[in-house]
């Protein structure tokens, strides 16, 4: 990064980190932070830590418009960094980081509150540790009212609370109506309570959905169309019944890559076979799919997706799951209802895996074995 610098002096465009041809993070706990360009326009760089943030937020890109930054940890530090100096040139921002934050208050707000001429905002984050859900309240207090020429606002944004001495819990109706007056585009949000483990979710985005992951999908999924997703994850502590694949299917007709975390049984187990004349119309489909794992499924989930009444499989699919699992489901690999769906995997990951029986390669004529 500092090569960089010294070597292209008059540098105005610059992209670093893994989606470039120098695949790594930047950060300034290893690296020497005195580096000034007062040439430099555009800058897209995946970082370490938020701190990072912080020092190219310092003033040294004193012409900075356009910033875009994928950071791995955002939480507090001890370092003291300049972070209270006002960015009256930045006009875009786009915040993305994949790991769970509890600094969402202390770091990222009054990283915004600095940016008061920004013109487009995109904000990706997960948030833990408040007391309550960010809605369109909280994002019109906290973030629009402080950026007067804000015209394009996108997010996809989880908070998560801890619910177990709250009693007004907020309902998925009063989250989406905190957004009613929100001008800059449609916004879809879904919220879920977890009993078991006393958490609560909310999950707001902007729609068109942009991201090719939609992770955490429960039974509160409230459907649309994502061509742009590829991997999904699902999960609930409720069970998932056959119709809601169906509707995961048809949500995501490019669907490569499916996580089932749900450890509750079924409870309309039966339908297929009490529906026999709908069998052709309602067999689910995944025809792009090619990473299935099942590690965290019961087993009604193992049938779901195996016997073929009720799902077909496209070929070449990787699996991944519990191999006492797949020996119950497929009762010792002899049973004909899930035969054709198994001779469609070109690899499985066994965890637990024991000895194979002499008829095992048979059940899967063209599978590697890992």
């Amino acid at each position: 990064f500092t090569y960089t610098f010294t070597t292209f002096t008059n540098l105005e465009y610059l992209k670093f980190g893994s989606s470039s041809i120098i695949c790594s993070r930047l950060s300034f706990y290893t690296l020497s932070p005195f580096i000034i360009s007062s040439n430099l326009l555009e800058l897209h760089v995946d970082l370490e830590y938020f701190t990072d943030c912080l020092y190219l937020c310092d003033g040294r890109f004193n012409q900075l418009h356009t910033l875009d930054v994928n950071i791995l940890r955002i939480q507090c530090s001890n370092l003291i960094i300049n972070n209270a100096q006002k960015l009256p040139k930045l006009k875009y921002f786009s915040l993305f980081c994949g790991n769970d934050t509890y600094a969402y208050d202390e770091l990222i707000l009054p990283l915004l509150h600095r940016m008061s001429n920004l013109e487009k905002l995109y904000l990706y984050v997960l948030i833990y540790g408040r007391e309550s859900f960010i809605d369109g309240n909280e994002m019109n207090s906290n973030i629009i009212n402080h950026m007067p020429y804000l015209n394009t606002f996108t997010f996809n944004i989880y908070s998560f609370i801890y619910f177990n001495y709250q009693i007004n819990l907020l309902s998925n109706e009063e989250i989406q109506n905190s957004f009613k007056n929100f001008k800059y585009n449609e916004v879809i949000s879904c919220v879920d309570y977890f009993p078991k483990t006393e958490i609560g979710q909310c999950h707001i985005y902007s729609y068109p959905y942009q991201l090719e992951h939609y992770d955490t999908i429960t039974n509160n999924f409230p459907g649309g169309i994502f061509t742009c997703v590829h991997r999904i994850l699902l999960f609930d502590e409720r069970p998932f019944e056959n119709e809601f694949f169906l509707q995961i299917s048809r949500s995501f007709p490019f669907l490569q890559k499916l996580t089932v975390v749900n450890r509750k049984r079924q409870n309309n187990k039966a339908f297929r076979t009490q529906n026999n004349a709908n069998e052709n119309i309602s067999i689910i489909r995944y025809p792009h799919l090619t990473e299935l794992d099942l590690t965290a499924a019961h087993i009604d989930y193992v049938k779901q997706f195996f016997f073929d009444t009720k799902t077909c499989l496209p070929n070449n699919v990787f699996l991944i799951i519990d191999y006492q699992l797949m020996k119950k489901t497929t009762r010792n690999f002899r049973r004909n209802l899930t035969r054709s769906n198994c001779a469609k995997l070109n690899c499985i990951l066994f965890y637990r895996k024991l000895t194979f029986p002499e008829h095992f390669q048979d059940y899967f004529p063209h599978t590697n074995i890992l």
